[in-house]
């Protein structure tokens, strides 16, 4: 019986929701809405969003980076879920330093932000996303490398956490991530969500 091969056992320890992405030859994990990663390893990170953003961020010298996925801009008094922006942030970076980056060298690049909602054209949820991760980062002076934000379409990216590297996919059409993020809105409405909401 043959053993397996290194791959195969570094893939087993990947988190669920992770795989083996042949194009790109690279570990892939999967992040979901009020998610949030850091990793030193060889690993890309991955999410698809409509209304939602993602802040990629790295340290290009500890080769440390990590993204979080968030929905809402504001967080209700006394909920810190990482579904909500201000806390997506702090972990993200508090979670930078604790691998070793320096909060000195921290680069950002920012995606989503699409208003993927019919009917919401007041003051649309992914324009706030938006402008809310532009005024974050500039608070926090880190500087902004690359952004897609806006639009009306949904995107795919992808991040390699240990260069900066970043593929974005713009999607065809908006449909099913809408209603996702329509019934997230309404059980976000009925309860309150603590940790990992899996939607896609």
């Amino acid at each position: 019986m043959n053993a397996p091969s290194p791959h195969a056992a570094a893939t087993r320890r990947m988190p669920a929701g992770s795989y083996y992405d042949p194009a790109l030859d690279t570990d892939v994990i999967k992040l979901l809405p009020a998610d949030w990663r850091v990793s030193a390893e060889d690993v890309a990170l991955a999410t698809v969003l409509g209304s939602c953003v993602a802040a990629c961020m790295y340290d290009p010298l500890a080769k440390v980076g990590g993204m979080n996925h968030f929905m809402l801009p504001d967080a209700a008094p006394g909920d810190g879920s990482a579904r909500y922006g201000a806390h997506a942030m702090e972990l993200l970076i508090n979670g930078m330093l604790k691998q070793g980056a320096a909060r000195a060298r921290l680069q950002a690049k920012v995606f989503g932000g699409g208003n993927v909602l019919p009917g919401m054209t007041l003051d649309p949820i992914g324009t706030r996303n938006a402008n809310f991760v532009l005024e974050y980062l500039n608070a926090e002076r880190i500087p902004v490398q690359a952004q897609d934000l806006g639009g009306v379409q949904p995107r795919k990216v992808v991040f390699f956490v240990r260069t900066g590297r970043t593929l974005v996919k713009r999607l065809p059409a908006a449909g099913e991530i809408a209603r996702i993020e329509r019934d997230y809105r309404s059980r976000l409405a009925q309860t309150p969500v603590a940790g990992s909401v899996e939607l896609f």
